[in-house]
């Protein structure tokens, strides 16, 4: 497992300017681009909330594996979203309903992959917002290789630590950490 310390994060004032706005606004602001493949959508549309901002804590778990997911918990920052690779996997769930009950407790404010969730009726109660392209009932590994705080690709979109995660019910927009002031300009 490879995990970087020493990531950037963006201030409080920063993410309180990026919060409250559309994501059609802030993909506007960097000149139509950043928004995530829209197979990538809230899990529970109107159950759970699909509003985010927040600074992202990417992983790779890769495929069919989550050894990254738990290795996020133990780096999570309050208010952090973690953003998790998997591959575009679509034979198993990366998280379920517990593992989302230990990234709150974390202190995460929500989940964000390119791969599949499973327990959606443990999820609704656990309460944070999950972006994902599906539900499955398969469980994952938990072997790895993966790492935290490396830099992801998870639906089009290249992604890294410290970047700012925006959602809402037309998607998930990331503003790169070294855009977040142009784009709050």
């Amino acid at each position: 497992m490879t995990i970087r310390e020493n990531r950037p994060r963006p201030t409080e004032a920063q993410i309180k300017a990026l919060s409250g706005h559309p994501t059609g606004f802030l993909a506007d602001a960097m000149d139509g681009t950043g928004a995530m493949a829209p197979e990538i959508k809230s899990v529970a549309p109107g159950v759970l909330p699909s509003n985010m901002c927040g600074p992202v804590l990417t992983c790779d778990a890769g495929p069919a594996d989550n050894m990254a997911v738990l290795a996020a918990i133990t780096e999570v920052a309050s208010g952090d979203i973690v953003v998790s690779a998997s591959g575009n996997w679509r034979q198993c769930a990366v998280v379920g309903d517990r593992m989302m009950g230990m990234l709150r407790n974390a202190g995460a404010s929500g989940f964000v992959t390119d791969g599949l969730v499973r327990d959606i009726e443990g999820l609704i109660p656990v309460g944070l917002p999950i972006f994902c392209t599906g539900l499955s009932p398969n469980s994952p590994s938990s072997k790895g290789p993966g790492s935290v705080g490396e830099p992801v690709q998870v639906g089009g979109v290249t992604i890294s630590s410290g970047d700012v995660l925006v959602s809402d019910d037309n998607g998930v927009v990331i503003v790169p950490f070294a855009r977040i002031d142009a784009v709050i300009e």
